[in-house]
């Protein structure tokens, strides 16, 4: 038999610590959670524990300037081992190792020791993941500290990795949509700007020379690539000062909330964009009511988190309404960015108590409201980029030829 030293969280919250026997690690473990506790840390005690490395601990680790840092992916699937592995037993601080051991990124590594070194020194798993923002955002932590409050770490922790995986499908899917047009305007802006300042000047040389009369579109085409070639640095200085501009412009409070509400005033990508930010809203918040997180501090998170001013500014109106005991349901009927549909489907989730399962419905709702939107706008959005490009690039073309066409028809004449 052996002697263990162990720290944990009760249902309760609270954290405990002591000492049990037990033949090996496996069994010290399950009478632990026989007990309701969520394991922390497990170590076997021992008469003498000098023989440490002195700073070979975990915190002890750094990569040159490596920062703790981790991509979605990454973080995603920390998450969801970490769940598994709590939910099999494994203390906190050894799975926490172990994650380490496999992460393939510096970033992940160093993440892993600075919150395994956090945990060592006798803090929550919450208060260690604070220690690296950059990694774990304000929902990461509040979800995590709900977690240990219900003693439901693993359960919280899988639907952590739910939330997660929806998002970035979610992403993903706006992403897809937004970089064929994108592309596409590049490539239709390349190919007109080679012709304008390579093609079309060399044709210009042979009007000149035979002295024809040009027509309307072909005078207005050779005047803008004369003013093209003559003012190319400056048009390339203003491109980048307007978009540092604009850059600047949005960091500012003003300037994001500005951008936000054109964002959603799109005449395409608008409505899109907008039901993005209520399925966004609609996860987060149901996620968090969910998991334990109290509704003040969830209508915060869910306001940081929005990833819209408009939508974050409505949150915020609604949680000074609840502070002064309004129901949420009133403020968001007033804000314009909440359709009828959502208002009464959160009305009627505060009413019956089942305000989780409605949001998690909305959201669902939205997403497949998304990819239902981005299937039609991807069948939209080539014959525009198509016909867009045949009237730049054919208006150019057209220009060069039609001169060379009354020429030849011309010298047929004759």
């Amino acid at each position: 038999m052996s002697n263990w030293t162990y720290k944990a969280k009760t249902k309760q919250g609270k954290t405990v610590s002591g000492n049990l026997t037990a033949p090996d690690r496996s069994e010290a473990l399950s009478d632990l959670q026989k007990k309701s506790l969520v394991v922390l840390q497990i170590e076997e005690a021992t008469p003498n524990k000098k023989g440490t490395k002195e700073g070979g601990g975990i915190g002890s680790f750094t990569i040159g300037k490596v920062k703790a840092k981790a991509s979605r992916i990454e973080l995603l699937i920390f998450t969801r081992q970490l769940s598994t592995m709590v939910g099999a037993g494994i203390s906190l601080l050894e799975a926490i190792d172990v994650l380490r051991d496999q992460a393939e990124t510096p970033g992940m590594r160093l993440t892993c020791e600075t919150v395994a070194d956090k945990l060592r020194g006798g803090a929550d798993l919450s208060a260690a993941l604070e220690s690296c923002p950059n990694v774990f955002n304000t929902l990461y932590v509040s979800m995590v500290a709900a977690g240990e409050i219900s003693g439901q770490m693993d359960i919280v922790l899988d639907r952590l990795a739910d939330y997660q995986e929806a998002s970035d499908e979610l992403i993903k899917e706006v992403k897809a949509a937004m970089t064929y047009p994108v592309i596409s305007m590049c490539l239709v802006l390349g190919i007109t700007a080679f012709l304008m300042l390579y093609i079309v000047p060399t044709f210009a040389q042979i009007f000149d020379e035979m002295g024809a009369d040009l027509p309307a579109l072909t005078s207005f085409v050779l005047g803008m690539s004369d003013w093209m070639r003559a003012n190319i640095m400056y048009q390339v200085l203003g491109a980048i000062a307007i978009g540092v501009a604009l850059v600047s412009f949005k960091k500012t409070p003003r300037g994001q909330r500005t951008f936000d509400i054109l964002q959603l005033k799109l005449p395409v990508f608008g409505p899109l964009l907008k039901k993005v930010a209520l399925a966004r809203f609609s996860r987060t918040f149901g996620t968090l009511i969910k998991s334990g997180v109290p509704i003040l501090a969830t209508l915060d998170i869910v306001a940081r988190t929005a990833g819209n001013e408009v939508v974050a500014e409505a949150v915020r109106a609604s949680s000074d309404a609840v502070k002064s005991g309004d129901l949420l349901s009133e403020p968001l009927s007033e804000s314009k960015v909440f359709p009828p549909m959502v208002v009464r489907m959160i009305a009627i989730g505060e009413r019956s108590g089942a305000l989780e399962s409605l949001l998690e419905r909305i959201a669902e709702f939205y997403d497949r409201e998304v990819k239902a939107q981005i299937k039609a706008l991807t069948s939209l959005i080539e014959p525009i980029l198509i016909s867009v490009m045949g009237v730049i690039v054919g208006g150019v073309v057209m220009s060069v030829f039609l001169p060379i066409i009354d020429i030849v028809g011309q010298l047929g004449g004759k």
